[in-house]
């Protein structure tokens, strides 16, 4: 959208030409004035919403933000939003509803048409993050003994309600889903052939009470715009579109996002989230963090005589727990996105192990001769800098990295499949907790190959 076009109808608010102003809203596009409402204030929002016709405005009602949506339902007239309420499409209603307290649903329910209502209730009954919470029953069913004609004249009567046209779907007489067949193929099929003859009886479905991580697996592998939703007896309760799915698919990579970062996933959205909450949020994982670091306190009070001994150890300590820390970081990082995508399951484990071990000790290995090499040629160009026994340091720093990045590497891959294993959220095992758990171990992987290159000399 255009700067000039924001400002002309910032100007329009202003001036109060309101009837202008409706004209000018109507040659915008949906996606258009979703946008615009975005970037206006509170006050300019609620105008141009409310100059906007039932069709246009419910569709934009339903690609705004969940706040902004919140927000039209405090102060827009009731029965204004009972009409765009009742306009909604079933699944975008839900995800709405499932965003407001109980007794504001309750009032907002008893606002939709008998229809709507029932429709909503049912799908609000199926359990929380469950495909049916996603579905819409607004699809178009066929019976196969009907001919190519009918089942366009039933399209071209019907369709206009329904969620989408790419997939018609074949029912029995009990409503049991026996098929689907793209519209492209009635498209090119001759008016006389039966569905019958257009029928492979090879289709893809879910289940209501199936989890929506799930069917976003299912959406990935088959490339469908839509697929069925069936009950445990067969029988067709709706359809599941792409557009739900791609929202499923961003909340669960932001809460996977947010817990790498080391806190609870956020309810909210980060501004929408009150002071207190957030506090919730961060400050636990952070205590946790805190005290598992203490534990690198104590590991280095085991080797307080050594540190006193050899103080020049202490100048690398930091360089040694980071590099574990990164390594881990990455490999957490990059299981979980593996999981994520399904390119990875629990029963393949063990070649995760093999192949960690395998990067671990080849990137410690390079990571211990830039550290070897750091240590040596300071000591050429600065004599005395790390004292007599340079080489016995540069060789406990290299070696130390070798073992830290390899045991960074390890439990950074081994943890979120762990968690998965019992039933925890892999994205629990986040960055900061996975350096955390390297940080404490690390101290004593250095100073055991302290002891063992300098045992005699500084020690």
């Amino acid at each position: 959208m255009q700067p000039q076009t924001v400002e002309t109808i910032t100007s329009l608010i202003q001036e109060g030409e309101f009837f202008k102003l409706k004209q000018v809203l109507r040659e915008f596009q949906p996606s258009e004035l979703v946008t615009l409402i975005e970037e206006e204030e509170e006050r300019e929002q609620l105008i141009i919403f409310r100059l906007l016709p039932l069709k246009l405005a419910t569709e934009v009602f339903e690609y705004l933000d969940l706040e902004i949506q919140r927000h039209f339902l405090d102060n827009l007239a009731q029965d204004k939003m009972a009409d765009i309420l009742n306009e909604m499409s079933p699944d975008d209603r839900t995800t709405l509803l499932e965003f407001l307290p109980a007794n504001f649903v309750a009032e907002l329910v008893q606002s939709l048409s008998e229809e709507e209502r029932k429709v909503t209730l049912q799908l609000l009954g199926y359990p929380e993050d469950s495909v049916g919470r996603l579905m819409t029953p607004d699809y178009i069913a066929i019976r196969e003994t009907w001919t190519v004609q009918q089942v366009l004249d039933y399209v071209r009567q019907h369709g206009g309600q329904s969620e989408t046209l790419s997939m018609l779907y074949v029912t029995d007489a009990h409503g049991v889903l026996i098929d689907d067949i793209r519209i492209r193929e009635f498209l090119l099929s001759a008016p006389t052939i039966r569905v019958r003859d257009l029928m492979d009886r090879r289709f893809v479905q879910l289940t209501a009470v199936q989890d929506q991580e799930e069917a976003i697996d299912v959406f990935r592998r088959n490339d469908r715009n839509a697929l069925p939703v069936v009950s445990d007896q067969g029988i067709l309760l709706g359809i599941v579109t792409i557009d739900d799915i791609l929202s499923i698919r961003e909340q669960e990579d932001t809460e996977d996002m947010q817990k790498l970062g080391g806190s609870e996933a956020l309810d909210e959205p980060y501004l929408a989230t009150p002071l207190l909450s957030m506090l919730k949020k961060r400050a636990g994982w952070l205590v946790i963090l805190l005290i598992g670091e203490m534990f690198t306190a104590t590991a280095l009070k085991s080797f307080e005589e050594e540190i006193a001994k050899a103080a020049v150890l202490t100048l690398f300590i930091p360089l040694i727990i980071s590099a574990g820390g990164n390594a881990g970081s990455q490999a957490t990082s990059l299981i979980i996105r593996a999981m994520s995508l399904g390119e990875l399951s629990l029963g393949e484990w063990w070649r995760v192990m093999r192949r960690e071990l395998a990067t671990g000790f080849m990137l410690g290995a390079i990571l211990g001769v830039v550290g070897l090499a750091r240590i040596l040629l300071w000591s050429k160009l600065f004599p005395g800098e790390y004292g007599a026994y340079y080489w016995g340091v540069g060789l406990t720093v290299g070696a130390s990295l070798v073992g830290i990045v390899l045991w960074g590497s390890l439990c950074g891959s081994m943890l979120p499949l762990l968690l998965k294993r019992l039933g925890a959220d892999p994205a629990t095992s986040s960055a900061p907790f996975v350096a955390t758990l390297v940080d404490v171990t690390g101290v004593v992987i250095y100073f055991a190959f302290a002891l063992l290159f300098l045992s005699g000399t500084l020690l």
